[in-house]
């Protein structure tokens, strides 16, 4: 049985990452993605956790064959020393995996692979070629192409960013009908093909994603590309967007989450909703998906690429069409940020229309469930199930949760609210989710320290980063332009530590009528991630502060600016947090590197992933100025991020001039290369 009241759990954090596996020709300056991740697993978890039960990695299969999933063998504990074990197990991650890898084969962390189904040109043989070597360009359906020889252009027209080389067969009985993405390159596990299809089936059409384009300075304007041989396509295809239709150009990405274990159903509950407010900073910090089916986008996040490319709902459920065979408007995708706030601090910034299945949230009321809690759940249920393995239907659901995992599993959002499995002795957790992967194992490491940090200061200091909801969401909007670390401007809470009180267990009673009216349009205000992050220009370190009438004391000796105009900055928070502990030099040292990552990357003096592979592309002989990343582009960009994230060349534009740790190289090819 559920046991809601787990209390005097030890705390406990899992950051999973995902990886990519890709194969280089150096000969023909071409990169692809390799379908051999279901390969790669199975010997990974013979090799590992088969042989030894407490081996220090786990894997998993993922959306793409050519990706996995490697976990830590156990969650890190409560100490801090375990900060400092949370690069190494990364490195061990990549060193076990590339070991199987064949010759000219690498295992990457980069979040969105730029070629990825870059469109199937091959009609091309009715046009007027180019000479060898001449430079023209072509018109194409309202696309213009600069090529200097025709070679260059048969390899941009084949389906080949994979390895084999597969061609995307947009038939009915295929799982994505896609024109770009062929079934092949989806896990073969039968969940995911089921997933693919389901979404499909149940929408009534193929999915629908359009990333607006990056214009350049030779980007055709307005970019325009026509599919005469596909009315779909040719209907949703819009101008000056990069064109996609298929869930693998979303689950095929690659992501960096972390998952906590609370002490207690309530420190969860604060927790899930104070992170939510979070998630729009870290994730426009982490930035590293700018490039789309070979071109150049005007995003540098993720999120809302893979948001549409899950969207199921209907023409009904999307408000094109009346209610007549579904059951509710729904406003968001099934992959979206939260929906509502689950403490009781929270409940008064839940600002946003929940649509709720009315029946399961009445049935979890009359068990005993708190309205907040049974709302939640009751949201979570609007959703049709994707996939039910046969096996599966009939259970005892006072013992096993595979019913409402069936339903939790496949709502993604920003964060996830994870009960405990019945008869066990797993607890409470959260599971945030926005962040974009990185080239490192550093990088990584350090992004997860950062949040990790951060949910301790919460809990510590009793922070309070609560907003309405709906500025959460216009966050999350923002954080996925170009730049945004730099150019956005994010509602955040002015005073966070306010009045010291807003205690994990019941967070005290919400204040009522026009107190409460008056206050709210003062508590937030619109900063830059800079400030956020470091805090505000001109004001101390929290602990540096001393006089009474310009902060005020948190729980735990912390100091809060209340002042207008002044921030103290999470950053600073944090190192006033960790100088009040007991840390042993080598884990202190680890800890301020990774902030310092953290610190620059907020105030620019560091490039974000997408920002340093934006400026490869423009600074890359080969690029024409026209939002086309061509193989050889790709080949140099992807050949570069392996050598970073190896260690076997500096970045210091994006990791700092100091950085440099070899210990070992995690490529199976020559350094030369």
């Amino acid at each position: 049985m559920l046991n809601l009241s787990l209390i005097g759990m030890i705390w406990k954090a899992l950051p999973p990452v995902e990886y990519m596996l890709v194969s280089f020709d150096h000969e023909n300056k071409r990169v692809q993605l390799v379908l051999s991740g279901e390969e790669v697993l199975e010997t990974l978890q013979e090799k590992g956790e088969r042989t030894n039960p407490n081996h220090p990695t786990l894997w998993r299969p993922e959306y793409g064959s050519y990706m996995i999933e490697g976990t830590p063998g156990q969650p890190y504990g409560g100490t801090m020393s375990e900060f400092n074990t949370v690069e190494d197990n990364m490195r061990q991650r990549r060193k076990e995996a590339t070991s199987l890898l064949k010759e000219n084969q690498a295992l990457c962390t980069i979040t969105s692979f730029p070629r990825a189904a870059v469109a199937n040109l091959s009609d091309l043989t009715d046009h007027q070629w180019p000479s060898e070597h001449q430079l023209a360009t072509i018109a194409l359906e309202g696309v213009l192409w600069a090529m200097s020889e025709r070679s260059s252009l048969m390899r941009l027209g084949c389906p080949g960013f994979t390895l084999p080389e597969v061609k995307p067969n947009p038939v009915e009985g295929g799982a994505s009908r896609s024109l770009f993405f062929p079934d092949e390159a989806i896990n073969k596990h039968p969940r995911f093909s089921t997933l693919t299809r389901n979404i499909r089936h149940r929408r009534g059409e193929k999915v629908v994603i359009n990333a607006p384009i990056f214009k350049d300075k030779n980007t055709p304007s307005p970019f325009i590309e026509t599919f005469p041989e596909d009315d779909e396509a040719a209907k949703a295809s819009k101008p000056d967007h990069i064109y996609m239709d298929a869930m693998g150009f979303g689950m095929g990405n690659c992501c960096l989450q972390v998952t906590f274990q609370a002490c207690s159903i309530s420190e969860a509950r604060y927790l899930y909703d104070q992170l939510a407010t979070i998630c729009p900073i870290v994730m426009a910090l982490s930035a590293a998906s700018p490039f789309y089916r070979g071109y150049v986008s005007d995003v540098d996040c993720r999120w809302g690429v893979i948001s549409a490319s899950v969207d199921d709902r209907t023409r009904e459920e999307r408000g094109l069409e009346p209610l007549k065979n579904s059951n509710y408007r729904i406003s968001k995708s099934r992959y979206d940020s939260i929906d509502s706030y689950l403490s009781e601090c929270g409940e008064k910034y839940n600002d946003i229309d929940l649509t709720i299945d009315k029946e399961i949230y009445e049935q979890l009321l009359q068990e005993g469930i708190d309205h907040l809690l049974a709302q939640h759940v009751a949201h979570l249920f609007i959703r049709d199930p994707l996939t039910l393995f046969e096996e599966k239907i009939h259970l005892d659901d006072a013992n096993e949760s595979d019913h409402f995992e069936n339903i939790q599993s496949t709502n993604w959002q920003t964060m996830r609210f994870k009960p405990p499995p019945p008869n066990s002795d797993i607890g409470w957790r959260v599971e945030f989710r926005p962040m974009e992967v990185q080239l490192t194992d550093f990088e990584n490491s350090a992004y997860v320290v950062f949040v990790v940090l951060l949910t301790r200061v919460i809990l510590s200091y009793k922070l309070d980063f609560l907003i309405p909801l709906s500025k959460v969401d216009e966050n999350m909007k923002v954080a996925q332009k170009r730049d945004a670390v730099l150019q956005g401007k994010f509602y955040f809470r002015k005073d966070i530590c306010k009045g010291g009180n807003a205690v994990v267990d019941g967070c005290g009673k919400a204040q009522q009528g026009a107190e409460l009216a008056a206050e709210d349009h003062e508590e937030y205000a619109l900063m830059s991630i800079d400030t956020i992050i470091n805090g505000k220009v001109g004001s101390c370190a929290p602990t540096a502060c001393r006089s009474a009438d310009t902060h005020r004391q948190g729980t735990h000796g912390i100091s809060c600016f209340v002042q207008e105009g002044v921030f103290p900055g999470l950053i600073p928070i944090l190192n006033s947090y960790l100088e009040n502990m007991e840390v042993d030099v080598d884990t202190r040292c680890s800890i301020l590197n990774y902030l310092k990552l953290i610190k620059k990357r907020a105030s620019g003096e560091l490039m974000t992933v997408a920002k340093w592979m934006r400026e490869f592309i423009a600074n890359h002989p080969d690029y024409k100025q026209d939002s086309v990343i061509t193989d050889q582009i790709n080949y140099s960009l992807i050949l570069k991020c392996n050598q970073i994230a190896n260690e076997l060349c500096e970045c210091p534009e994006l990791l700092g001039p100091a950085f440099r740790r070899v210990r070992y190289s995690g490529s199976k090819m020559d350094s030369s290369n």
